[in-house]
């Protein structure tokens, strides 16, 4: 039975999801998303208090059942650029040719829709000082399809294509024979299992700690972590790199709050939550033309996070917002960058890392109850970007990065039991994320990441969500 339930939950919850904040959501499920991820210090639903503060689950003193489960549809673009003669000088196919021209494009993601599930419950009775939750929460992911590009300037024996657009051709996407990446695909999700518990240590001040069990797979294509089998002018064989179906890897970590709510519409909380650490990504590698590859292992732990938060209400209106600190510099897979050096002192070709940055997130949030069983919501999510212009290549697999995010929900309460919530997300990068093309083989004192001159590679995206949940409250026992 636990077996069919683990599967059960690794199926709904890898159905795909993608990131808002870094590569982390920026909420859970549709009330918490609706005012923009912030719960810290304003508990409205369930979800939302369990992911962002265990203490803030005091709030609630019945036994609360609540699912939700988003449509998401992203647009990722990913373009580079070559300058002038890149490709080939002048005078490559006879005297007087001239060289290759400046090569511009631009590839669509073809993804297509992801979901996004979330299920929690929690325990509360009044007058109890205790509250108990258990939640099964997609907190993180990301994912790219960028397909290989089919406006190629010459063919795979080298012969010059007449019919080539050089203002419409994508050379990162290029087949790996032009020294491109080819069909770019990725995928990563990570499903979070957590039991919590608050404590109320006053009437106004409680505490809650929750321990975390964690699921997550990763899927490379190709995959940047292993060593390229280089071409025969290097001693290889040109097959490239390797590519990697998707494989898991289990982490653990744990989260602790505190909670205060002053009784006069004034709350505030905070809480901290841990670095989930994870076992490695065992990688089993196959080259493009179905040999096997040298495997590798990866780990990528989930970074640290530290949420503090304010709420306010008053009449008809609840005020939530919370400020967050992500600490990727210090989270292994995501502190270091740049490519491997073999033992011969040769860059292997492998990257290191993400080489991501610490970032900052603010969440706010409005909720109107002014309407009879139709409360309405307004929220907003800025967050700075993790990725450096100088590593903008080593990320082309996890371009999901949104800067302003836009949230309208509602809610209808059918009977003091059933409640039905809904959510528009809108999403936008606020422009591209730019750096050069990088290669080992440049690699140099002066060009430690190996800078192609002239290049450059971008991506930016827009994000679109409809999110739907159910709440149930289960009747309170009465007494004959």
């Amino acid at each position: 039975m636990k077996t069919t339930f683990m599967k059960l939950m690794v199926l709904l919850f890898s159905l795909g999801l993608y990131a808002q904040t870094g590569h982390i959501m920026q909420g859970v499920g549709s009330i918490n998303m609706s005012m923009g991820g912030a719960s810290t210090a304003q508990p409205l639903d369930i979800s939302g208090a369990m992911h962002w503060n265990p203490a803030a689950i005091s709030v609630f003193d019945d036994k609360i059942l609540k699912f939700d489960l988003g449509f998401f549809f992203s647009s990722p673009e990913l373009s580079s650029s070559l300058p002038t003669g890149m490709l080939y000088p002048a005078g490559t196919f006879g005297p007087g040719t001239p060289a290759s021209p400046a090569t511009f494009g631009t590839t669509e993601d073809d993804r297509g829709m992801s979901y996004m599930p979330a299920i929690g419950m929690v325990w509360g009775k009044e007058n109890s000082k205790h509250t108990f939750g258990v939640s099964a929460f997609g907190i993180s992911g990301f994912g790219v399809t960028f397909p290989q590009e089919t406006n190629l300037p010459m063919d795979m024996s080298g012969n010059p294509n007449m019919n080539w657009d050089p203002n419409n051709s994508n050379a990162i996407n290029w087949p790996q024979a032009l020294n491109g990446f080819g069909h770019i695909e990725s995928d990563y999700m990570l499903l979070q299992v957590s039991g919590t518990y608050a404590y109320e240590l006053t009437d106004k001040i409680s505490i809650g700690i929750q321990p975390n069990f964690n699921y997550a797979a990763l899927e490379l294509n190709p995959n940047p972590l292993a060593s390229p089998d280089f071409p025969p002018s290097m001693g290889g064989t040109g097959k490239g790199y390797p590519k990697a179906d998707s494989t898991p890897a289990f982490g653990f970590g744990a989260q602790v709050g505190v909670f205060y709510d002053s009784g006069h519409g004034l709350k505030l909380g905070a809480s901290y939550k841990t670095n989930q650490t994870f076992g490695e990504f065992e990688f089993d590698n196959e080259y493009l033309d179905g040999t096997d590859a040298p495997d590798v292992n990866f780990q990528m732990d989930y970074p640290a996070i530290v949420s503090l938060g304010l709420g306010y209400s008053f009449t008809n209106f609840d005020f939530a917002l919370d400020f967050r600190r992500v600490l990727y510099e210090n989270t292994e897979g995501f502190e270091a960058s740049g490519w491997e050096i073999g033992s011969n002192g040769f860059p292997t070709g492998s990257v290191k890392g993400f080489g991501w940055q610490d970032i900052s997130i603010i969440s706010t949030g409005l909720q109107y109850k002014g309407i009879n069983r139709l409360p309405l919501r307004l929220g907003y999510t800025y967050s700075t970007n993790p990725i450096d212009e100088e590593l903008a290549f080593f990320s082309t697999p996890a371009t999901a990065i949104i800067k302003h995010a836009y949230q309208f929900g509602l809610s209808y309460e059918i009977n003091d039991n059933w409640r039905l919530d809904a959510v528009y997300h809108y999403g936008d990068s606020d422009g591209a994320t730019e750096g050069q093309l990088l290669s080992p083989m440049n690699i140099s004192p002066n060009n430690p990441l190996g800078k192609i001159p002239g290049t450059s590679v971008s991506y930016e995206m827009t994000t679109s969500m409809a999110m739907f949940g159910v709440n149930y409250t289960f009747k309170k026992a009465t007494k004959d």
